[in-house]
Order: structure tokens, then sequence, then C-alpha cells
């Protein structure tokens, strides 16, 4: 689980800056990057979420 909350937080990181990046500065590279980042956490996020669950039943 420790490995799966380290994903997570350095997907954060890389979407917060390609999203400030496309803000900010108009990236549009950027903006595509941290959609991608979005989706990956999503993924990820659920899975958090399905071993948690698993864990609080032990």
């Amino acid at each position: 689980m420790k490995k799966l909350v380290d994903l997570i937080n350095a997907n954060m990181d890389l979407f917060k800056v390609n999203a400030e990046a496309q803000v900010v500065k108009g990236n549009k590279a950027a903006g595509a990057r941290a959609r991608k980042a979005a989706l990956e956490l999503m993924k990820q996020l659920k899975e958090f979420r399905k071993i948690s669950v698993e864990e609080a039943k032990k």
C-alpha cells in the first residue's frame, strides 16, 4: 500500500506542475500531460480505495 501511496503522490505532483503550466502559461502540451496524469490518478485512487476497504475488514 505504501508503494501505491507514493505513486499517487508522484502523480499528484506531476498533475499540479502541468495543470499550472496550462493555466498560467497557456501551454497546450502541459494540458495534455495534466489530463493523462488525472486519468492515472483516477485509476490509482480507485485501487487505493479497494485496498483500503479490504484492510479495514481485517
